[in-house]
């Protein structure tokens, strides 16, 4: 679970699990895999900090392996 804060100023606890994607549009918008989204006042490099340091807190293995993977997969989508 990551804490962060909604644009109106209240502190909100989401699951990191649930994390689907993270975008700047300007403000920071968090897609769940629900399908919600939540506007929040923390920066896309923030969020990403929390969540990465949440895993490491709870000692999830191989979940850099699994980021690395993910993200090399969605670069070659972009890219052809």
């Amino acid at each position: 679970m990551i804490q962060v804060t909604r644009l109106g100023g209240d502190s909100v606890v989401i699951n990191a699990e649930l994390i689907e994607a993270v975008e700047a549009t300007p403000d920071t918008v968090i897609t769940l895999t629900t399908g919600r989204k939540l506007i929040v006042q923390e920066p896309v490099a923030e969020v990403v900090r929390r969540v990465i340091q949440y895993r490491r807190d709870i000692g999830w293995p191989g979940w850099e392996e699994a980021l690395a993977h993910r993200l090399k997969r969605r670069q070659s989508r972009r890219q052809g």
